[in-house]
Formats: structure tokens, sequence, C-alpha cells
């Protein structure tokens, strides 16, 4: 049983937020020992304690995230190098990586506490480029860096071509990320167990240019040839956009650790696809 829990809440949070996560708090107060924050939280419950940075990761056994996948894919950030695993509940939208949903809280971690759950590795994709190294959980994308223009690069895999083309950009996704922006972009899913990546072109001017699904112990080379701007743009899980020149290159691998996801062993990933994606229709329903 997780006796030392941490808790992190989405930033910015409403005051809808801080009091569902007080209810969740006092929830977890019944049926573990210690439950820790990170110092600055905006959680003022008396049931839990707040600690710095170094203190707080190396206080705990189990981190259960509170926001949506937004939250979750920063606390992995942050926390990925951690053997702790983590569990998402989701206040935002979607939910994929934060499949919990508040109203079934109690429920999934009395069976978490009961050791009736999972613990999922997911891979981790990282970029090498110019004096940057980045990692994410979703996708690398490299993009033209202007809206609507298109970038010229050479992908290839172990030092052999595969193309050249012109698209908007290219994403490498993880299959956590298939689900993701990879998805909205025409990738396919990809179960999480699978040790793959989604390479996906966007708004190709090659209209035979298809979603291409290769093996993540693959060593990925992209080499930028031109484009609208002096540099293109990679960008790391939908965050902050960083420079690279149109003739530099980039090499994407699998990183070697990965971060532990949690989850009660009734839910699973076809259960999220279809509560998530309306892959099916509620048959139990009562007709009018």
């Amino acid at each position: 049983m997780f006796e030392n829990i941490g808790i992190v809440l989405k930033n910015n949070p409403t005051t809808k937020d801080i009091s569902v996560v007080n209810s969740i708090i006092d929830i977890l107060s019944k049926n573990t020992k210690n439950l820790f924050t990170e110092e600055g939280s905006n959680l003022s419950s008396s049931h839990i304690v707040e600690h710095k940075d170094d203190v707080f990761k190396n206080s705990i056994d189990l981190l259960i995230v509170c926001g949506g996948d937004g939250t979750l894919l920063a606390a992995a950030r942050k926390f990925v190098n951690e053997d702790f695993p983590i569990l998402g509940i989701n206040l935002g939208t979607l939910g994929f990586l934060a499949e919990i949903n508040v109203d079934d809280f109690e429920l999934a971690i009395k069976d978490i506490f009961n050791g009736d759950y999972a613990i999922e590795e997911r891979s981790l994709v990282e970029a090498h480029f110019s004096n940057n190294e980045v990692f994410g959980l979703n996708e690398i994308l490299i993009h033209s860096g202007s809206y609507a223009q298109l970038m010229r690069y050479r992908l290839l895999i172990d030092n052999k071509t595969v193309y050249e083309q012109r698209s908007d950009g290219l994403i490498i996704a993880t299959p956590t990320g298939s689900s993701a922006y990879a998805l909205s972009a025409g990738g396919s899913i990809i179960h999480p167990e699978l040790d793959l990546w989604n390479i996906i072109p966007m708004m190709s001017q090659s209209l035979s240019s298809r979603p291409l699904i290769v093996s993540n112990n693959k060593s990925l080379e992209i080499q930028l040839i031109q484009g609208p701007l002096e540099n293109a743009m990679v960008c790391v899980d939908g965050q902050k956009d960083i420079p690279i020149q149109y003739d530099d290159s980039i090499t994407i691998r699998k990183k070697d650790s990965v971060l532990k996801i949690i989850h009660p062993i009734n839910n699973d990933f076809y259960s999220a696809c279809r509560e998530k994606l309306g892959w099916s229709l509620d048959i139990t329903a009562k007709k009018p």
C-alpha cells in the first residue's frame, strides 16, 4: 500500500478546482499516513504538508496529478527520473492521461490501495539538435515556423533515406501521443504497450504521403533543407517553440528512462478510447 502520497494541482486553478482537490485530500487522509504537496501550491488543507521540490520528490511513493493532460505532461517532464508512479485525475476536458474522473476517484483509489492496479511504463522520445536536448511523452513536432507555409526536409532512419518532401512539418509521436495531436493530424492510434513511433507529415504537398509506423529502437534524422523563414521550429508536447536553422539536422531517439502511469486494473486503454473518443453507442440506454 502507498503510504506517502504527493499531490500536484494544475496551474491557475479555479475556486471549484481547489474545492474538488480538497475533497480528494479528505478522502485520501482516511486511507493513507502522509500527504504532501509542493511549496507554494494553492492547497491549504490541514491534512497536507508542503515541501520544497527536492524534499517533495524524495518523500513520496505515489504522485497524484490533478488537472488535464497538460498538467500530467508537465509533471512527467519534471519527475521523469523518479521511481514513483503517477495517477492522473481529470479536471480538464478529454483526459487520456489524466484518465480518472473526479466522480470515480474514491472507488479508484480504493482499488489501488487494495492492490487492484496496474502500472504501465510509457516510452519517451528525445531530440538532439544544435546545443539542445529535449524530450517528450507525446511527440516531437518540427514545423516551418510560418502558418500555412511549407518546409523542405529529408527523413532518414538508421542512416537510410526514407523520403524528401515538402510539408507544413513532421510529427514523431509516441504511442502515448498517438491519441493526442498526432491523431488530429491523421495518425494511427497505437496501443501504449507497443515500442513504436508514428511519423506523420503535416499537410504534405505529396498526395501519396501517409503516416509511417516504425520501431522506436531506430535512430531518426531529419535534415532541414529549406523553408519560408530563417529558422524552423521544434516543439515538444505542445510547449514553446525552439528555433533551429534550416541547414541543421535533428536526431530522434527513444529516451532511456520511462514514465510510470498507474490506474485501477479495470481501467484499460480500450475503455479510455470508448469513453474519450465515443467509439461505441450506449446499447443499454432505453429507447425513447
